[in-house]
């Protein structure tokens, strides 16, 4: 049996100002008395509804409480959202204690999208952003009446990349820490990464002399080490193994001044190879044995470079 559409008539979308004239009085009042229309597409429940409630000297224009009774504020813009909207959203949810913020515009720039996209990842997870389009819609000849879409939401994924971030950014800092607090009870032993500061890398370098060749400290989470770097051979790498190999010929004299047996790679994913000592007493995870660990990687470094300087000046 052949459908009769005749009847559907389709949506016809229509500027909101037709619907609202006004926002705070027309508009804010009437999503306070049909807020579950938001709700609903929210995919969340509202309730302890109030309007214009002051924050200040500003007044937010709804304020209502989630299903888990967290603060949720709404920020109506009925045009092109701008900066000074996104002020004050921010402003309520702060000052308002919110766990939600909700801003609703007829014209979601997407510069202020990309923003709560951006706030929804480098917040808790306890926080969330929405973006929101109003528009007006009527079909055949009906009321005019509100048409919600969501731009910008959060989900666990955009939370997970969020935190991610912000450990590897809390990581870099550490490092940092790390690194200056090394380098300061360093100068006083030895003129070698004299000239560093810190660096929110996993390792820093000072020159071996050789173009091409320098001496690295490492450190990761539960260990750290002390090695010779060579890549002065940028095509492949050939030359780097044959530097390596030139060294290994003096490795009984190397290991003998340094005072322990050295690690002597040729890093097969990579053109480079090296000589490492690895320490395992420590790394980035134990703040408090950070001296320790720092003392233990200078005088390591010390005698390191100490046995491998002589044959490093005879390299051609």
């Amino acid at each position: 049996m052949k459908s009769d559409n005749r009847d559907v008539n389709p949506a016809e979308i229509v500027p909101i100002r037709d619907v609202f004239k006004k926002e705070a009085t027309h508009f804010t009042t009437w999503l306070e008395q049909h807020i579950d229309s938001l709700a609903k597409r929210l995919g969340m429940e509202f309730s302890e509804v109030q309007r214009e409630q002051r924050v200040g000297d500003f007044i937010v224009d709804l304020l209502c409480e989630d299903g888990n009774s967290h603060k949720v504020v709404i920020e109506n813009q009925l045009e092109r959202t701008n900066h000074d909207h996104l002020g004050k959203l921010l402003t309520y949810l702060v000052n308002l204690g919110a766990g939600t913020a909700i801003w609703i515009s007829s014209d979601p720039r997407p510069e202020h999208e990309r923003v709560i996209d951006w706030l929804n990842e480098s917040t808790p997870s306890d926080i969330s952003f929405y973006l929101v389009k109003v528009e007006g819609v009527q079909i055949g000849g009906s009321k005019l009446a509100p048409f919600f879409s969501v731009v910008s939401k959060p989900d666990r994924q955009s939370k997970e990349i969020g935190e991610s971030k912000k450990n590897w950014a809390e990581r870099q800092l550490k490092r940092d820490e790390f690194w200056k607090g090394l380098l300061e009870r360093s100068r006083p032993r030895t003129k070698l990464f004299g000239g560093r500061t810190g660096s929110k890398s996993h390792y820093i370098s000072a020159s071996a002399g050789k173009r091409g060749m320098s001496f690295n400290y490492v450190v990761w989470t539960d260990s750290a080490a002390i090695e010779l770097y060579i890549d002065a051979d940028k095509g492949d790498g050939s030359g780097n193994l044959k530097i390596l190999k030139k060294l290994m010929q003096r490795r009984a004299a190397i290991e003998r001044k340094f005072g322990a047996p050295l690690e002597w790679q040729e890093l097969e994913d990579r053109r480079a190879s090296r000589v490492r000592y690895m320490i395992t007493a420590g790394g980035l995870a134990d703040v408090n044995r950070w001296p320790a660990l720092q003392d233990r990687m200078i005088d390591a470094m010390i005698r390191f470079e100490s046995a491998l300087r002589p044959w490093l000046a005879k390299l051609v």
